[in-house]
């Protein structure tokens, strides 16, 4: 018996992954942008599962058109699915947490490493024909600061791990963990570091972690690294606090929206890093997230439950 299995929002060169996964289970598999509520009815209409990106967006009224099993999340997030509907129609949403970990704390070691040294300044003076280090001034070695990591789950702890690595004198902040060999601190202490990275989850009601208040207790001079979640600062905030020089560089990999309309950064450009949401990406992390969201859609056309569960039929 064919079943459908839509796959929507993904950057993959081919679908050869999902396919060895799943058809041998008879699955028919189509795919799009997933880009609308409309595009995401067309292709997905009448699928048994749905494998999906950060994307695509599943409110209540696009749900109850689709009829399908399940939807399974590429990767930790489902913010982009109203889960209590979902399960108010007989949908599981399932997800994979446990990808990318060493991915992610690379770029955001490597984004702090770059902010800190001034890298984005230094290649605008050569580029410019200038010469010289008057514009990077002062730079300080990772011996001689700190780094307030936010949030201690798999990623935070290894990004910990890796800044301790280059010297910064580490401590985190998470009020739902206790991380043996990191020291704990509060928000405002994490916050007043020289470097800050966010690791946190997004708020369920979509409001930010960091806004004016939070901005306003970093240091001069001081950088911050989004790799987690665009929801967690309040941009309009952070603009303000980069044009006063707290924080003096902010990079970042996730943004409000997606992809984000760079003039608001416009007064700040020479003090921000912007990449375009790549830092789950390596050719190995990709393989092994795009396995384990096919085997978990396996799992259900199967007739099992999946490992990882963000809402359960009819819960």
């Amino acid at each position: 018996m064919t079943v459908k299995v839509a796959i929507l929002g993904t950057r993959y060169r081919d679908l050869s992954i999902e396919e060895e996964i799943l058809a041998p289970l008879g699955a028919e598999i189509v795919h799009g942008d997933g880009g609308s509520p409309e595009a995401i009815i067309e292709v997905a209409h009448g699928a048994g599962v749905i494998l999906a990106g950060s994307g695509p967006r599943f409110d209540a009224g696009t749900l109850k058109q689709l009829e399908a099993g399940a939807i399974v999340r590429y990767g930790v997030g489902t913010e982009s699915i109203d889960a209590a509907a979902a399960a108010a129609l007989g949908m599981w949403v399932a997800y994979v947490p446990d990808y990318g970990t060493e991915a992610v704390a690379v770029h955001a070691l490597t984004m702090a490493l770059a902010a800190a040294r001034r890298l984005q300044i230094a290649d605008g003076t050569v580029k410019g024909g200038r010469w010289g280090i008057g514009d990077v001034r002062p730079l300080h070695l990772p011996s001689a600061q700190t780094a307030g990591v936010v949030g201690l789950g798999r990623i935070g702890r290894r990004s910990a791990e890796l800044l301790a690595g280059v010297g910064y004198e580490v401590f985190g902040h998470d009020p739902f963990a206790e991380t043996p060999g990191i020291r704990l601190g509060s928000l405002a202490e994490a916050l007043a570091a020289d470097v800050v990275t966010l690791h946190a989850p997004g708020r369920e009601d979509g409001s930010p972690l960091i806004g004016r208040d939070e901005i306003a207790l970093m240091s001069e001079g001081s950088v911050l690294v989004n790799t987690s979640r665009g929801s967690l600062i309040d941009t309009a905030a952070l603009v303000e606090g980069l044009e006063q020089g707290r924080p003096a560089v902010a990079a970042l990999d996730v943004f409000e929206t997606e992809p984000p309309d760079v003039e608001v950064f416009a007064t700040v450009l020479d003090r921000v890093i912007l990449t375009p949401h790549m830092a789950w990406y390596s050719e190995e992390s990709e393989r092994d997230l795009r396995i384990k969201a096919a085997t978990e859609a396996a799992r259900i056309l199967g007739g099992e439950a999946p490992l990882n569960v963000a809402a359960t039929p009819g819960g």
